[in-house]
């Protein structure tokens, strides 16, 4: 029992810290591209309190709810824009967009090269069978904090990255994609968005999951070359 809640604590900071990543690499590079709006309500900082402020729902209780129920966190975050400076500069807007996941992929890549660079010292071993929450182990075995860490961070962040890409309103990958469309395909699709929002987001939640046993294949022959898992 103390397993599953230490597990379900680490999923709720794991994603405590990720989003906050996320949501403030979007303030910031709004901010740098000319939109304050973000900067102005404070959400350029790490400091998850301001994002939780925001979303409390989202950031807050449900992550909480499924981290201790489901043994995973899920939930959502926003930060504020100005519409008009988007529609204005779309490219700018497609590169806050993807600021956000950018963040992601870094907390990704740093997980990997902390597990990489303990396997390679002997640190860490490859575990007799591999999770979500068990990527990596010690190499005495026995539950650790750090290890359940890492391979959550690693897990969580990319599937937060590949999943907010995704090229459908109102994921990041929507606004991105509006970025690289030529000006009226872009128009039309924005002032299509809100509307578009909602099915979007069912269509994502139904193709997700059948991508996650790839990407976590993916993962553990990254972390892993050598090994073989079902």
């Amino acid at each position: 029992m103390q397993i599953d809640f230490l597990t379900g604590l680490v999923w709720f900071l794991a994603f405590l810290f990720s989003t906050t990543v996320h949501e403030a690499m979007h303030a910031l590079a709004a901010w740098r591209l000319g939109d304050p709006t973000a900067y102005n309500g404070g959400q350029v900082t790490l400091n998850p309190a301001p994002h939780v402020a925001r979303e409390p729902i989202g950031m807050l209780v449900l992550p909480l709810v499924t981290a201790f129920t489901q043994g995973w966190a899920i939930g959502w975050a926003s930060a504020p824009y100005d519409p008009l400076w988007a529609e204005r500069h779309p490219k700018r807007a497609a590169i806050m967009a993807a600021a956000g996941p950018c963040g992601n992929v870094m907390i990704a890549v740093t997980a990997l090269i902390l597990m990489r660079g303990g396997l390679l010292v002997g640190y860490f071993a490859a575990p007799a069978s591999a999770g979500f929450e068990r990527i990596v182990a010690l190499s005495g075995g026995g539950f650790s904090f750090v290890t359940t860490l890492l391979s959550v961070l690693l897990v969580q962040n990319t599937f937060l990255a590949v999943f907010n890409l995704l090229p459908l309103p109102p994921l990041d990958g929507s606004a991105v994609l509006m970025g690289a469309l030529p000006e009226r395909q872009a128009i039309a699709l924005r002032r299509a968005g809100p509307m578009m929002s909602m099915v979007g987001l069912l269509v994502a939640w139904q193709v997700f999951p059948v991508v996650t046993g790839p990407l976590f294949s993916f993962l553990l022959r990254i972390v892993h070359p050598d090994a073989a898992y079902e």
